[in-house]
């Protein structure tokens, strides 16, 4: 075992800069040393010992290297991911996965063949908004569950020239929320029966899709997803983030987590509020009783934990190979929905 696991991290755009960098730097078994981008000024100012490489290329082919985290535009994640397990590194890439469920499929196969670690980057797994629902559903407040909600909803009425909006490979709310959405439902409830989905470009000027609406389909259970560009106040409650009912009461948690608020504002894991949420999570007990629950802190930081323990002593990773192949199956499911208006049943073919 080493002292801390050596990181190249391998983009810093929006998503290596806001959360990988100092989420990586928040764990003390994590050691980011070299960054992948050309902004170079950027790096020195956030830390003059972390090397700046001139491509992935620089940090694959580096034998101090033990973990490389790809934060890069979506259509780049398997080919990327693949060339860092070829190299023998362990891997930890951003979401989503891949773009199709053939690629996350032979992308596990190539880490079990080269016995090394990937992992996908599902830190909404430790938000706060998340975590305070499940603590209320496992503690059994709702009882049996008919109906579950999560809305993942922004204001963003102007199509941005970048990306994630330009109708490339990869773009779109669906690739960019979904897998958030999706993520969270499988991690309660497993594999849903069927999916329906629409999913559709909704804003003018939209080049990929800006709205979602997916539906998991089980036996006596129905989860409803909900990703948004254009919902004034989604962020803030205008809708929900989710929504409870079981036979025995019903659960609101109104506000979106805030640990992205904090790190775009340059509060760190550790600072004075990290995580901190003061909205509570509301429990109709189905008697004409309401009481307020306390939310739990968000702990996105814990996510690069749970990675560094698996590599060090081999515990399972946050989101195993399994969750995350499982996860791609909904997301392709869901296309196949929209596209051709039909249910689509589970496992795919």
């Amino acid at each position: 075992m080493v002292d801390a696991i050596r990181v190249g991290l391998v983009g810093y755009g929006a998503a290596g800069r806001i959360f990988h960098a100092p989420l990586l730097r928040a764990v003390p078994a994590m050691a980011l040393t070299v960054i992948s981008t050309s902004k170079a000024n950027e790096v020195a100012a956030l830390d003059p010992t972390i090397r700046c490489a001139g491509s992935a290329a620089d940090i694959f082919s580096d034998p101090a290297i033990d973990l490389v985290v790809i934060a890069t535009p979506s259509a780049t994640h398997t080919p990327l991911a693949a060339d860092a397990l070829r190299a023998g590194k362990h891997v930890v890439v951003d979401k989503p996965f891949a773009l199709s469920l053939a690629e996350a499929k032979d992308l596990a196969a190539l880490a079990a063949q080269c016995g090394r670690q990937l992992a996908v980057f599902h830190n909404r797994r430790f938000d706060s908004d998340f975590l305070s629902i499940r603590a209320g559903i496992e503690d059994g407040l709702v009882g049996r569950i008919t109906h579950f909600e999560s809305h993942f909803d922004r204001f963003r009425p102007d199509v941005r020239d970048r990306w994630r909006e330009d109708g490339s490979p990869g773009s779109g709310v669906w690739f960019d929320l979904g897998p958030h959405l999706v993520d969270q439902a499988l991690a309660l409830f497993g594999r849903p029966q069927s999916v329906n989905a629409d999913i559709a470009a909704l804003r003018e000027g939209s080049a990929s899709d800006d709205w979602a609406h997916v539906v998991l389909l089980y036996p006596d259970m129905r989860v409803v997803l909900h990703a948004s560009m254009s919902a004034p106040g989604g962020e803030d409650g205008g809708s929900p983030r989710f929504m409870v009912h079981g036979m025995n009461g019903t659960l609101v948690k109104k506000r979106l987590d805030q640990q992205e608020v904090q790190l775009v504002a340059g509060l760190r894991p550790g600072d004075r509020g990290w995580g901190a949420d003061d909205d509570p999570v509301v429990y109709h007990d189905g008697q004409g009783r309401v009481t307020l629950r306390p939310a739990l802190p968000g702990c996105q930081q814990d996510y690069y934990a749970q990675v560094a323990t698996a590599i060090l002593s081999g515990a399972p990773l946050p989101v195993t190979l399994e969750q995350a192949v499982a996860v791609q199956e909904v997301i392709e499911a869901a296309q196949i929905s929209a596209r051709e208006g039909r249910r689509v049943a589970l496992p795919l073919p």
